[in-house]
């Protein structure tokens, strides 16, 4: 397995470098008969893409998807889909230094010991630049499941270096560049501007959901669908933990906490995420993920280069000082991309099964 391709029955297999002249992606599986559009997919791109304000990289690249393949008249015909983002911006010169240094937290060593060699510029395929062919692959998924179930998934910023940001309404997400709950960001802006004059990096914590969830997605064992989610979301760059549901707070939690109790009007909590022995329950998914800080940065750090020896690395380039803020619209798409596996595997197993208990209602009281 060369670890290009996700899912099964909506493959996506992802291509491209972070300074090649493209990135993309090709969808294997989508069903037929979807209307399908530029316009669909490039909202979720120009969420994700550089550029968008001073928090970030100021690398400028529009991210314009090209569908070349796999529609026709406006929709999708089951042959593979092709989607193609041109790279308009690269500086391969700002990794000429480290061509042979290894930088602490990056793949550089990692990939050298497996591969014997690596494109230094822009991290090669370690760049968190191939997020954006997921995103747009993501997108597809996204508008599938809307139209035939009503899922809709969002997400949003809990916590970015040591600042907690409670949650107040998901109206606000969309209006701030950090995908914030909140009405006021400028203590997250303060934040930020002073980190980045530092030449130091931070991490984050994000929330990501999916509600109007169908009943019964996943499986026992080896194919529950938060054990997917949890694997979709690890394969994210610089995600380094996952919560689902309650998360690491249900160590603290007693059984009689923990255990959502059902009655005829719904479920009376969700600290299960979503998610019974491994299957769906209708009720929202609710997904939280840890994004490490930004290893590329601008002090010097202790390394050693390709023959060994000691030396010191400064990063120079163009970089987010916190990963997690364009990391939403991601965490969104690989979740969306989870939900769409596992919906074509329900459609092809049980599609003729009719539930014996009636389905109660999906929020919680």
């Amino acid at each position: 397995m060369s670890g290009n391709t996700f899912g099964s029955l909506f493959a996506v297999t992802n291509f491209g470098e972070s300074h090649g002249p493209a990135i993309g992606c090709v969808i294997d599986g989508c069903p037929p008969g979807l209307a399908l559009s530029e316009a669909d997919i490039q909202p979720d791109l120009d969420r994700r893409r550089p550029g968008t304000s001073r928090h970030v990289t100021q690398r400028q690249e529009p991210d314009q998807v090209e569908i070349l393949s796999g529609t026709y008249e406006g929709q999708t015909t089951g042959t593979p889909i092709c989607l193609l983002i041109r790279n308009t911006d690269q500086r391969s010169k700002d990794y000429g230094d480290i061509a042979q240094t290894f930088r602490p937290g990056h793949a550089d060593y990692a990939y050298m010991q497996k591969y014997g060699l690596r494109d230094p510029r822009g991290g090669g395929r370690s760049s968190a630049r191939l997020t954006a062919p997921m995103v747009a692959a993501g997108a597809v998924a996204k508008k599938w499941l809307r139209q035939r179930y009503g899922t809709q998934f969002r997400g949003c910023m809990q916590q970015i270096g040591e600042i907690d940001i409670p949650f107040e309404s998901w109206d606000h997400v969309p209006r701030n560049p950090f995908f914030a709950p909140v009405a006021d960001v400028s203590r997250l802006e303060a934040y930020m501007d002073a980190l980045r004059k530092s030449g130091d990096s931070c991490g984050a914590r994000l929330r990501v959901t999916a509600t109007g969830m169908p009943v019964g997605l996943g499986a026992p064992l080896f194919d529950k669908l938060d054990a997917d989610i949890a694997w979709a979301m690890m394969g994210i760059n610089a995600v380094k933990g996952v919560e689902i549901g309650a998360g690491f707070a249900s160590v603290t939690q007693r059984g009689t906490t923990h255990g959502d109790s059902l009655t005829p009007q719904g479920f009376a909590s969700n600290n299960a995420g979503g998610v019974l022995g491994g299957i769906s329950t209708g009720q929202d998914l609710e997904v939280s993920i840890a994004i490490k800080p930004t290893s590329s940065i601008i002090s010097p750090r202790d390394t050693i280069n390709a023959r060994g020896e000691a030396t010191q690395v400064v990063t120079k380039g163009r970089h987010d000082p916190c990963v997690g803020i364009r990391a939403t619209p991601i965490a969104e798409a690989m979740l969306a991309l989870v939900v769409i596996e596992h919906a074509l595997h329900q459609r092809a197993q049980n599609g003729d099964v009719n539930p014996p208990v009636p389905a109660i209602q999906a929020s919680f009281l």
